[in-house]
């Protein structure tokens, strides 16, 4: 798929992702579609954006929000007919866009057809193609503790579930929906690469692969660690980057990608990938994944690791992460550059400041990101600057991990109320509202009732009104991704950091050949003054504030670009 002697093309491209059933309703029914999809084109061409990521829409009974697929080569009447999806990928392509489908095959759906035969008996012939266990030995099956090991959900509760009709567990990481497939069953990979062969037939160009790196278990499926104040134990260690992993990506690559010519697109969700595992995965002669996302940036706010126990933003942590990964894949391997998708909070309100500053704080966070060495990511609505849900009750939530951290949360205790301000920080369903169009009726979204509520900050935030503000979101993160199509240093340069433990400062200069930018942001509301050494002068490249200021100081939120390859000498 790529020369490891030249740049691949995505070095220089921008991917948007979309969340279809909040994006845009082209029906009237209430949920983003196809045709809403295919309505706004023309903005996503302006944006100037390269490549779209579709999150599923495939056939699924949605409980996950189509992340349980029951027909991997079938689009799911929610959002459109296999007609619409044919029109949009034809409308991409004239506009020079290119589409990268969601690919789940860690899991399936519980209603997929091949799972309503493997439950039916223990000898029928697709038992294999998921993990079954008896009980652990001494208990009775279905009693307290008798689940094979102790692994908990990602979504709260036992990573098993008993089938009373057999007599066995069935293996689930996330909900009791989405059985795990076992690709230790040759039959199974096959199959799913026959699927990705049938879509890239179709015209794809690629696929976000998700929780990849989980699809290889330890075949022992030995006991977690039970850390204080859990119930269940954590199975990572035995699931993700397992034992035969980069043997099944190898493969993948082989059968999918072998003899096909084409500008393709693979990425792969590793949440838990080291720096080194990253190298493994992405370093283009080993032939697995073009690049992967890692979680370990957006884990910095989160103490111990738990998602829902969070903590304001350490800049120097951040600074450490970020610093650690654009160093560790330098030479080989390839960054994904993201801080908000369908599955995090709004980073402008995460991170930033959503109210009096918001303008600045989500420039600020988007220039850090898109400077960086790596593909950017946009994820729908922070390119006008979206903010969190700001929800007040339970009722409000969707999301199927939120609603299950509330029940377990408040049923062991917790007060409802710091349960609620946990998900108001925190929950995916804070990227998932509707996407924000217009101040009118659900901003724009739909014609009629939002599958979830519209946020009611639109009537100010929307993409009318940024569109022709004077300070625009949108106009700033085209500037953005101009600099990454029109200057090489930005693509392909090195990276170093500056004054790494400063509370507020983020700085770091990107290097090629005889070219030295300097990045500048001030993550605070305050002015702060620049260190000595970081005194120098340059040309503006591209910054957050209209007006000059001093060039010693930052103004609140500020973030500059500065051309200082003369004061610098060049670097060789």
């Amino acid at each position: 798929m790529i020369d490891p002697h030249e740049p691949a093309w995505w070095t220089s491209a921008v991917v948007y992702q979309i969340y279809p059933r909040s994006f845009a309703d082209g029906s009237g029914d209430g949920v983003g579609d196809l045709k809403g999809i295919l309505a706004h084109l023309d903005y996503l061409q302006e944006l100037g954006v390269d490549v779209i990521w579709l999150s599923p829409v495939h056939e699924s009974p949605q409980r996950d929000n189509g992340y349980d697929i029951s027909n991997y080569r079938r689009i799911d009447r929610l959002f459109g007919t296999e007609a619409d999806f044919d029109e949009l990928l034809g409308a991409m392509h004239v506009r020079g866009l290119k589409l990268v489908m969601d690919l789940v095959v860690n899991h399936t759906s519980s209603e997929h057809p091949v799972f309503a035969q493997a439950r039916q008996s223990r000898d029928n012939p697709y038992r294999d193609y998921f993990w079954w266990r008896d009980a652990r030995p001494g208990f009775e099956p279905g009693e307290p503790s008798a689940e094979p090991n102790n692994w908990g959900s990602h979504f709260g509760g036992p990573a098993w579930t008993f089938e009373p009709e057999t007599g066995q567990y069935y293996l689930h990481l996330f909900t009791p929906h989405q059985p795990d497939l076992n690709w230790e069953n040759p039959h199974v990979r096959n199959e799913v690469y026959e699927t990705m062969r049938w879509w890239l037939d179709r015209g794809v160009d690629g696929f976000r692969m998700d929780v990849i790196n989980f699809i290889s278990k330890d075949l022992a499926l030995p006991d977690g660690l039970v850390e204080p104040g859990s119930v269940w134990g954590d199975g990572a260690p035995y699931f993700t980057n397992g034992p035969r992993i980069h043997e099944f990506l190898q493969e993948m690559r082989r059968e999918v990608f072998g003899g096909r010519s084409g500008d393709f697109l693979t990425v792969g969700e590793t949440p838990g990938a080291t720096v080194e595992q990253a190298l493994l995965y992405t370093d283009p002669y080993r032939a697995e994944l073009d690049m992967v996302f890692q979680f370990e940036h957006v884990n910095v706010d989160q103490i111990g690791g738990r998602k829902w126990n969070y903590r304001p933003l350490s800049l120097p942590d951040l600074k450490t992460s970020w610093n650690r990964w654009q160093r560790g894949l330098a030479d080989r391997g390839w960054n994904s550059l993201y801080l908000s998708n369908h599955d995090q909070p709004r980073h402008l309100s995460r991170f930033g400041d959503d109210g009096a500053f918001r303008y600045e704080s989500a420039t600020l966070w988007a220039t850090l990101l898109h400077l960086q060495r790596g593909t950017p990511y946009v994820y729908q609505g922070e390119e006008i600057g979206m903010t969190n849900a700001g929800f007040t009750s339970i009722d409000q939530y969707q999301d199927v991990e939120s609603l299950n951290f509330y029940a377990e949360a408040t049923a062991q205790g917790m007060q409802p109320e710091e349960a609620l301000e946990a998900l108001r920080a925190m929950s995916r369903d804070n990227a998932r509202t509707p996407m924000q169009w217009t101040a009118g009726p659900n901003a724009g979204f739909t014609a009629g009732e939002p599958w979830l509520q519209v946020n009611p900050n639109h009537s100010e935030i929307n993409a009318d009104a940024d569109l022709t503000a004077e300070k625009s979101v949108f106009r700033y993160y085209q500037d953005l991704i101009r600099l990454r199509h029109t200057q090489d240093v930005v693509v392909l340069g090195g990276f170093h950091l500056e004054d790494p433990n400063h509370p507020h400062l983020f700085a770091f200069r990107r290097m090629l050949g005889d070219t030295e930018w300097l990045v500048l942001a001030n993550v605070s509301r305050g002015n702060l003054e620049l260190p000595p050494d970081l005194c120098v002068s340059g040309e503006l490249i591209l910054g957050n504030y209209a007006e000059p200021g001093d060039p010693d100081v930052l103004r609140p939120w500020e973030a500059r670009i500065l051309d200082i390859s003369a004061a610098a000498g060049g670097v060789g």
